[in-house]
């Protein structure tokens, strides 16, 4: 496998994989509402700051006295804002690794130690975006947020209203609970960034896939390649990697940045993507839980290949259990495997360096995939539990078990590989007084200040540090009425 594969044709889940390791253009379109909670009055931000994407989320900080209530600002982009995102759970502000890929655009080089001076990095951020008309950054705190560089450039004031005081109590709620309200709140604030976690995602930020810049990209950044042999995704950073690799990554978001829009191919990537995703996830995922059926995973494998089933690879009836190996499918294989990337690869040269990774990203799962699903058909179709092409005699037990066995670990190590985030669900579903949750940064992650500190007991919502649970969260099924918990 390679290693400028690791998306495999599926944006990761923010909360899954908090060390972000990717870097996109965007666009947030006119019309568009962002949302700040003032914390100094009526008075329109004058310096940088941050805006949320959810009222919920901005609500929190839009703080008052309970006798005359908080502020609380709407604003409407009225041109298209310029911005960069930085994937994975970017505004978390932990030691490890989910700001790297912000230092290197910032500073030229890791500053762990800043990685709570959000001022300094905001302030530097927007300066080195000056150059390319960058107007905001996007981060996944609780749910998305924009540092906005200029409030009076590309928005206008949609309200600015007078509300109630929320009476939060400041930083994260604990357990037990001190206060109802201020759980209610976290908990209300968990189910509204709930919603962007599965496909389409934050739609009102566009991203531009054409100027990707991947740390995965093995030609961009071979560096950072033997500092991940041997180690899980989990526990991959950008610390590490060399200053040519900087420059050449610097070189790239320049490039992406400050080209006209006429050089781009036109292709549609994140609908590309999605198709892979939506072909295949469910139907795989249904065959892992049908392996004691042998004729119904046939079935389904025979659906997944009936677009790429030309009739002349088809073996005769009278030699499927004559033949010794499966290479009568070959056509079957290159068909599908070919099926959603031949004609974007037909553009050749006319693809951007951005898409050209993505090109290959697509290519390379899509290969193996079909190789897997077109395996385990050919060995169905040998064995003799194909339902269309029965054989003259039943198949014996043993080579049923046998071949079900063998199918449990093509799929599940398939699976593994792809890793997509489609799978990352509650099991069983969660009831409708509940939601899935993803632990996220801040509520309940280790920190020295709020919202950081909550206690932690054997039933706690909150993820527990000295198993590395806030950096492999599963999701889990939580309360979202009172009492609150699981």
């Amino acid at each position: 496998m390679s290693e400028n594969t690791e998306h495999r044709a599926d944006i990761t889940i923010h909360r899954l994989r908090p060390v972000g390791h990717t870097i996109v253009p965007g666009t947030i379109p006119v019309g568009t509402l962002l949302y700040h909670g003032s914390l100094a009055g009526p008075h329109l931000p004058t310096a940088l700051d941050w805006v949320s994407v959810e009222p919920d989320h901005s609500i929190g900080f839009c703080h008052g006295s309970i006798e005359t209530g908080c502020w609380h600002l709407t604003l409407k982009v009225t041109r298209p804002m310029k911005v960069l995102y930085f994937d994975g759970s970017s505004a978390a502000k932990i030691p490890e690794g989910t700001m790297d890929t912000q230092d290197l655009v910032a500073w030229s080089k890791m500053k762990p130690e800043w990685v709570a001076n959000e001022e300094q990095r905001i302030m530097d951020l927007c300066k080195w975006g000056q150059r390319y008309g960058v107007n905001g950054f996007v981060r996944m705190e609780m749910n998305f947020e924009v540092m906005i560089c200029d409030f009076t450039s590309h928005t206008e004031v949609a309200s600015f209203l007078n509300l109630e005081n929320t009476r939060l109590i400041p930083g994260a709620p604990t357990d037990p609970p001190e206060d109802l309200n201020t759980v209610h709140y976290y908990y209300e604030l968990m189910h509204s960034a709930s919603r962007r976690e599965m496909y389409p995602g934050e739609t009102r930020i566009v991203l531009d896939f054409s100027g990707l810049v991947s740390f995965y990209d093995t030609a961009l950044v071979p560096s950072l390649v033997p500092r991940r042999v041997g180690l899980e995704r989990w526990d991959h950073r950008v610390q590490g990697i060399s200053s040519e690799d900087i420059e050449r990554v610097q070189d790239r978001l320049a490039q992406a940045l400050t080209r006209p829009p006429v050089t781009t191919s036109g292709i549609d990537w994140k609908t590309v993507l999605r198709v892979v995703v939506d072909r295949y996830a469910s139907r795989l995922e249904m065959m892992q839980s049908m392996f004691g059926h042998a004729q119904q995973v046939q079935r389904r494998l025979r659906t997944v290949l009936l677009p790429y089933t030309v009739f002349a690879a088809l073996p005769p009836n009278t030699s499927l259990t004559a033949n010794a190996t499966n290479s009568w499918a070959a056509p079957v294989f290159r068909e599908c495997a070919t099926s959603h990337t031949a004609s974007i690869a037909a553009h050749g040269t006319t693809l951007m360096p951005s898409e050209r990774l993505l090109l290959q990203a697509v290519q390379e799962t899509t290969r193996e995939i079909c190789r897997v699903v077109t395996k385990m058909w050919a060995s169905g179709m040998m064995t003799g539990v194909d339902p269309l092409y029965p054989p003259e005699q039943s198949p014996e037990a043993d080579h049923i078990r046998t071949l079900i066995g063998e199918w449990k670990e093509d799929v599940t190590q398939l699976m593994s590989w792809l890793d997509w985030s489609a799978w990352v669900k509650c099991r069983p579903a969660c009831g409708f007084e509940e939601m899935c949750y993803l632990p996220t940064w801040p509520i309940g992650f280790p920190g020295d200040e709020p919202p950081f500190q909550a206690q932690r007991d054997s039933a706690s919502l909150w993820p527990d540090p000295n198993t590395g649970e806030w950096k492999r969260p599963q999701p889990k099924c939580i309360r979202r009425l009172e009492p609150y918990g699981f």
